[in-house]
């Protein structure tokens, strides 16, 4: 059974992280800011892979996890679905998304998973994200897709990703909510 979601307000400024989620947005992603959304979009059977960003306010999400996503993302296969969710704002989202599809790791943001009908594919923790450039994040991404997926890429044309400016922050300079 899983835990009652209240709706907390997010620990951030939303104003202040705004720039985050407009960067997923804008390569193809859909929000999930709500426990219903994830158990909406990642409880489907329809055989569609869905790639899922825990995106963050952290240094290693600006540098590495939100390029490498972006620019796997140009990649001429790709999952059929992308969505995401942002921890410390989407407080219960990401705990569903958690305690029910990632439940056999432990708490990890940024992060990214491809799920299919429920089911966990693959999973990129932080540990394995830290360190790494965006472009050693692609490449492991496009693997991933390569062996799991089948929709035609890229998420948007060549073009409008050249015009993609990553968004460079650490957590530290975004103020916290008024709770």
């Amino acid at each position: 059974m899983f835990q009652n979601f209240n709706l907390r307000p997010p620990m951030y400024d939303p104003d202040g992280v705004q720039f985050m989620r407009d960067e997923l947005v804008y390569v193809g992603f859909e929000e999930m800011r709500k426990p219903n959304e994830v158990e909406n979009i990642l409880s489907q059977t329809n055989d569609q892979t869905i790639l899922v960003m825990i995106n963050s306010v952290c240094g290693c999400a600006a540098g590495s996890a939100r390029p490498g996503v972006s620019l796997a993302l140009q990649h001429s296969i790709i999952p059929d679905k992308l969505t995401t969710v942002f921890a410390g704002q989407d407080r219960d989202a990401v705990d569903l998304l958690r305690q029910k599809y990632l439940a056999e790791f432990p708490p990890s943001s940024p992060s990214i998973a491809l799920i299919k009908n429920g089911k966990l594919l693959f999973m990129m923790h932080r540990y394995q994200i830290e360190g790494k450039t965006p472009e050693d994040i692609a490449e492991e991404l496009k693997k991933v897709f390569k062996q799991h997926c089948k929709k035609i890429g890229p998420s948007i044309p060549k073009d409008d990703y050249e015009k993609l400016v990553h968004a460079k922050a650490c957590g530290s300079k975004i103020p916290l909510a008024n709770q």
